[in-house]
C-alpha cells in the first residue's frame, strides 16, 4: 500500500476515533450534568416544602455519605473536623490531651492514656468517664465533644469525671502530642532487634530507620519488624521502609486505574541501610494497606520471611481531594500490585450479594504468582505468611468479645482491685471464671448469629401474639445457646485471657509494658526468633 492509500485509511480512522472519544465524553458529561440538575431541584423542593423544619446541612451530609457508601468503605467525605483528624493521623502531631477517647451516650470514656502526656500528668486513667468539660455538661452537648479537649498549648481545661462510680474533679493542661509511628523497639537477648511499626505517617520511615540503626549499633544481627494491627497509611512511606532493606531502583509497587493519570511505578530512591541482615515481618488480620505493601513486596523480593496470619487484604489506594469550605473527599483512585504482579485486594466492591454486601474473593479464584526466586505466592486475599501461627489467629468468639466493651470494662474491675501493683503477669483461673460470669451478667453477645436470630424470633412471636405459647421452647433455646457459649469460652480461654492481660498491662505500664510482654511471650515473635536463629531454616523458606 503506497503512502497516499495509507493516508486514505489512517486519516478517517483517526477522525472516527476522535469523534468516538468526543461523543463518549459528551455523553458522560451530559449524564453527569443531568443527574446534578435533578438532585439540585429535588434538594431545593424538599427543603422548601417538607412538612417539618429540615436541616439542609444534615440532609446533604447524609446524601453524600450514602452515595459514597455504594462504592467502597474507603471513599469517604470529610467535613472540616474530619480533615483535621486526617491531617493529625498523617503527621502524628497535634495539641491535645494525649489519650484515646470514645463517646458513649452522654459521656466521654478514656480508653487509654499515653505516658507523660497531658491526661497522664493530670492523673487520669483508662476507664475514667468524663461528664463535664469546662462549663459544658456533655449530656446537653450533641456536637463532637472531642473538640472541647483541643486548643492552644498550655490551655487549662477543668474536667468533671467519674472513676468507679465516684465523682471527681481534675484539670488537664493541653500540650503538643506526638504519636510515634514506632512506639517501641528493643534488642532482645539473642541479638535480635525487635521493631514495632504502628502506623505509616510522615515519620514512619525516619523512625524505623533510626530504630534499625540504633539496634545495629547495640549489636543486632537480625531484625523482626512487627506490623500486626497496623492499618496502613502513606504509600510513599511504605516504599521508603522497604528501601531500608533493598537496593535503590527496586520496584516496590505499581498502581493501576481506569484513569491513567493514577498509574505509577514506585521504586526505591535511596541507598539502603542493610540488604543482607536477616529479616522477619509479622502480620495479622488487621495488617492492611501500606503494611501489605511492605510485607507483600519484601516477600516477593525474597528479602524477608513473613510470619503470622493472613493480612487484611486491602489492595486499594486512596487520595484526598480538596473541596470548598475546608472539606475533602478521599477517593479510591487505583489498585496496587506487588513486584510479582499480584493484587491482594480481598473484597470486590463492584460485586454485591443478594443483601447488598460486597463479595469476598473465594480461595479457589486466587491466582498464582512467583517471587523473584521462584516461590509461589497468591493474590486475592491479603498477604499469606510463609509461616502461619495458628494459636495467634483470632477466633469468632474472641473477636465478638473484643468488639464489645467487656474486656475493657472488666480490666477496669481487675485494675482497681490492686491499683498500686507494679504490673500484671497473668489472668488466674478464678479471674477468668469471674469474667465469664461478667459476660453473662452484662448479656454480652458471643454467638452473634444465633442470639440475634433468637431475638428476631421472639420479636416476631410478640407481633403475632404467640410468644406466650412458645415460652418453653424459647427458654430451651436460650439454655442451649448459653451452654454453647460456655463451651466456646472454655475452648478459647487462652486467647481471651491474652486480651484481658493486654488491657491490664496498658494500665500498669502503658505501651512499653505491653510490648515488653509481647516481645518475650507471644508465639509469633518467638517463632520469628527461632527462624532467625536457624540460618538453614531461614534460607530454606526463602529458597536461597
Amino acid at each position: 500500500m503506497n503512502f497516499f492509500n495509507k493516508r486514505k485509511v489512517i486519516i478517517p480512522t483517526l477522525v472516527a476515533g476522535f469523534l468516538f472519544v468526543a461523543v463518549s465524553f459528551q455523553n458522560d458529561f451530559f449524564a453527569l450534568a443531568k443527574q446534578i440538575e435533578i438532585f439540585t431541584n429535588l434538594y431545593k423542593i424538599v427543603n422548601q416544602n417538607y412538612v417539618d423544619e429540615t436541616n439542609p446541612g444534615n440532609l446533604m451530609d447524609v446524601a453524600i455519605k450514602s452515595m459514597l457508601s455504594e462504592l467502597d468503605p474507603y471513599t469517604v467525605y470529610f467535613d472540616e473536623q474530619d480533615v483535621l483528624k486526617f491531617k493529625i493521623n498523617n503527621t502524628g502531631e497535634y495539641t491535645g490531651i494525649g489519650a484515646i477517647i470514645t463517646r458513649k451516650d452522654d459521656k466521654i470514656i478514656i480508653k487509654e492514656v499515653y505516658e507523660n502526656m497531658p491526661a497522664d500528668k493530670g492523673g487520669f486513667k483508662a476507664g475514667d468517664v468524663i461528664t463535664q468539660i469546662g462549663d459544658v455538661v456533655l449530656k446537653d452537648f450533641k456536637d463532637d465533644a472531642s473538640q472541647l479537649l483541643k486548643g492552644a498549648k498550655n490551655t487549662k481545661i477543668d474536667i468533671v469525671y467519674f472513676r468507679q462510680g465516684v465523682e471527681k474533679k481534675g484539670q488537664i493542661i493541653l500540650d503538643e502530642v506526638e504519636i510515634k509511628a514506632v512506639p517501641y523497639y528493643k534488642l532482645l537477648s539473642d541479638k535480635t532487634g525487635y521493631i514495632v511499626l504502628q502506623k505509616f505517617n510522615e515519620k514512619a520511615s525516619a523512625e524505623t530507620k533510626a530504630a534499625l540503626l540504633t539496634l545495629k549499633e547495640q549489636g543486632a544481627t537480625k531484625i523482626i519488624l512487627d506490623l500486626r494491627d497496623n492499618p496502613g497509611g502513606l504509600l510513599h512511606e511504605a516504599v521508603n521502609i522497604c528501601n531500608l532493606f533493598v537496593p535503590k531502583e527496586e520496584i516496590i509497587t505499581t498502581t493501576k486505574s481506569q484513569n491513567k493519570t493514577h498509574n505509577h511505578i514506585y521504586k526505591t530512591k535511596n541507598e539502603p541501610v542493610d540488604t543482607e541482615i536477616p529479616l522477619v515481618i509479622i502480620v495479622n488480620d488487621r495488617s492492611a494497606s501500606a503494611s501489605e505493601i511492605v510485607s507483600g513486596a519484601l516477600q516477593d523480593l525474597d528479602r524477608a520471611v513473613i510470619v503470622g496470619n493472613r493480612s487484611f487484604g486491602k489492595g486499594l489506594v486512596q487520595r484526598p481531594f480538596n473541596l470548598t469550605y475546608g472539606t475533602q473527599v478521599k477517593v479510591t483512585i487505583s489498585k496496587y500490585y506487588t513486584p510479582s504482579g499480584r493484587c491482594i485486594q480481598a473484597t470486590d466492591y463492584s460485586k454485591k450479594d443478594a443483601n447488598g454486601k460486597a463479595i469476598k474473593t473465594a480461595e479457589k479464584e486466587y491466582n498464582a504468582f512467583k517471587t523473584k526466586g521462584g516461590r509461589i505466592v497468591y493474590d486475592g486475599g491479603g498477604v499469606l505468611p510463609d509461616v502461619e501461627i495458628a494459636d495467634m489467629k483470632k477466633s469468632a468468639t474472641s473477636l465478638s468479645i473484643a468488639n464489645s466493651d467487656a474486656v475493657f470494662e472488666f480490666a477496669n474491675v481487675l485494675y482497681y482491685r490492686n491499683p498500686n501493683a507494679k504490673s500484671a503477669s497473668n489472668i488466674s483461673e478464678a479471674e477468668y471464671n469471674e469474667f465469664k460470669a461478667f459476660l453473662k451478667k452484662e448479656r454480652v453477645e458471643i454467638n452473634n448469629n444465633s442470639e440475634k436470630s433468637l431475638k428476631n424470633l421472639l420479636e416476631a412471636a410478640k407481633k403475632d401474639k404467640i410468644d406466650a405459647d412458645i415460652q418453653v421452647e424459647i427458654k430451651q433455646l436460650e439454655a442451649a445457646i448459653e451452654k454453647t457459649k460456655d463451651k466456646e469460652l472454655d475452648k478459647n480461654k487462652e486467647e481471651i485471657k491474652r486480651l484481658l492481660l493486654q488491657e491490664l498491662l496498658l494500665r500498669y505500664g502503658y505501651r512499653n509494658a505491653f510490648y515488653d510482654y509481647v516481645s518475650t511471650k507471644y508465639s509469633d515473635v518467638l517463632k520469628a526468633q527461632q527462624i532467625l536463629n536457624n540460618p538453614t531454616e531461614y534460607k530454606q523458606i526463602l529458597k536461597k
